[in-house]
């Protein structure tokens, strides 16, 4: 059976401010923990139409010192920001306080506007053209490979865990599973917002894998989903995230996600109602059955080992209450 598990934006609602939103993410992942999920991932975003966490490393140590089994990691860690050596030491760091529970995804999207990427690098562009090789050198600080003629040979990334945290690649083209393959890293495809042909990068990541750093492929799809306990409320609550992407696109001001009585009294014009439209088809939304066996194909269809579910609504209730009508629904 496919495994479960969270991806989680952090997204601020409309009454709230960023530390609800950060409050209720180290809740969502105590409850990922209870209903049985694999791992809890949170993302990094830059001052990012309403999303309240820049920096998933500080978030993990908080999330981890207040769970206990779930594996919690980073989706993803925009490493064209970083030097491989300072990512290394921080999730060393996270792996040696909590033993076996540290995933750490990596991606090269900017995360914000062009703006910040220009306040957070000073030359954003240049470092994704040198995506590739940062990976090759985190992966030898993080497992002690560095060729004894390098530089950096006799330096490590202290403290050194007993169980070094894994490594994933995150995207949503065929490029990133091209790079997954030929590092063999498991790879995580965005499904829920890429416009590419899913099937045909995961298949392509799984015939040309290279047996590198893991020795056998391995799949997550990530997807954005809405369940609630009849198909027409989980339709209701999908409009607050779908109107949002929508609003983020009108205004370069920071959107909440709004509440629904907030979306049906917002002017929309046909154009839009038809944009909403085609958004909300990128969604699997409906009763626990209906959302269970739409999971179930997109499983099938990407060969999935695992599947990480994004949900995003105005009420945090309901945004539990649909993982645990998606947990008890898999069980």
């Amino acid at each position: 059976m496919v495994k479960l598990s969270i991806l989680d934006q952090s997204p601020i609602s409309t009454g709230k401010n960023a530390r609800d939103a950060l409050e209720t993410s180290v809740k969502l992942a105590q409850l990922g923990e209870s209903l049985g999920y694999e791992r809890y991932w949170i993302a990094e975003h830059h001052d990012f139409h309403g999303l309240a966490c820049p920096n998933p490393d500080v978030m993990l140590g908080v999330i981890g010192s207040r769970t206990k089994t779930i594996r919690i990691g980073a989706g993803a860690v925009l490493l064209p920001y970083y030097k491989p050596f300072r990512v290394a030491e921080t999730y060393n760091l996270l792996a040696t306080l909590f033993p076996g529970r540290i995933d750490l995804g990596l991606g090269r999207a900017p995360g914000g506007s062009a703006e910040v990427s220009m306040a957070l690098s000073d030359n954003y562009l240049k470092e994704v053209g040198k995506f590739s090789e940062k990976i090759d050198d985190l992966l030898r600080f993080l497992t002690q490979t560095m060729p004894e003629d390098h530089l950096f040979a006799n330096i490590k990334p202290s403290p050194m865990p007993d169980i070094p945290p894994k490594v994933w690649l995150l995207g949503t083209s065929k490029k990133s599973g091209i790079l997954a393959a030929e590092k063999g890293l498991p790879y995580a495809f965005g499904y829920f917002m890429s416009d590419f042909d899913g099937v045909a990068t995961t298949r392509f990541y799984r015939e040309h894998f290279s047996k590198t750093y893991e020795t056998e492929p391995y799949v997550i799809v990530a997807v954005h989903a809405i369940c609630a306990e009849t198909a027409e409320k989980a339709h209701k609550l999908a409009k607050s995230p779908i109107a949002w992407h929508l609003m983020q696109e009108k205004t370069n001001e920071a959107v909440k996600v709004p509440s629904i009585e907030e979306v049906d009294a917002f002017l929309w014009t046909e154009p839009d109602k038809k944009r909403m439209e085609k958004k909300k088809r990128s969604l699997i939304i409906g009763d626990p059955q209906e959302v269970k066996e739409k999971l179930e194909q997109l499983a099938r269809l990407h060969k999935a080992d695992e599947l990480m579910i994004l949900t995003i609504t105005h009420d945090e209730e309901a945004k539990f209450t649909s993982y645990r009508l998606i947990a008890e629904a898999f069980q």
